[in-house]
């Protein structure tokens, strides 16, 4: 334990605290002292235990407000949290209905591929057919032409 001289309402006290928080006690004793003394200038001498008191319940009223503030302040992230948890799913979904919607599209690309290449095939055949054909004409009617 360590013992700290600190000065409150101009008397001098001497006060144990944890190795290590000498000088946290100072800070929170002046901190104390001065809000004392403000209270003091604004109520006059009041008695210092009234002023301690009221002093106090300042303090805890501060204190109460700050809780409050941070309580909703928390509130207020949970909700947010919970929001980007719902459109971190939102999203995820949507991506996935585009990936399936992406590889619906990609098959109907493969098979007009494939027909396209059907088509391409069958055109070809029919085009050699036809080629073969009217090479055909044309010999018969040149072998009429030299016939006659």
């Amino acid at each position: 334990m360590a013992n700290v001289n600190i000065k409150f309402n101009n008397k001098d006290y001497l006060l144990s605290c944890d190795d290590g928080q000498e000088e946290s006690l100072k800070k929170l004793t002046i901190f104390l002292d001065k809000k004392y003394s403000e209270l003091k200038e604004k109520l006059g001498n009041i008695g210092e235990n009234k002023l301690l008191l009221i002093t106090t319940i300042q303090l805890i009223d501060d204190y109460f407000d700050l809780k409050e503030r941070v309580s909703k302040q928390k509130n207020k992230l949970d909700e947010l949290s919970k929001k980007f948890l719902e459109l971190k799913s939102l999203a995820i979904k949507y991506k996935e209905n585009k990936d399936k919607e992406i590889s619906t599209l990609n098959e109907e690309i493969d098979n007009f591929k494939k027909i396209i290449d059907e088509s391409n095939t069958i055109y070809e055949s029919m085009l050699d057919r036809t080629t073969k054909s009217l090479e055909k004409i044309i010999e018969n009617t040149e072998s009429n032409n030299k016939i006659q």
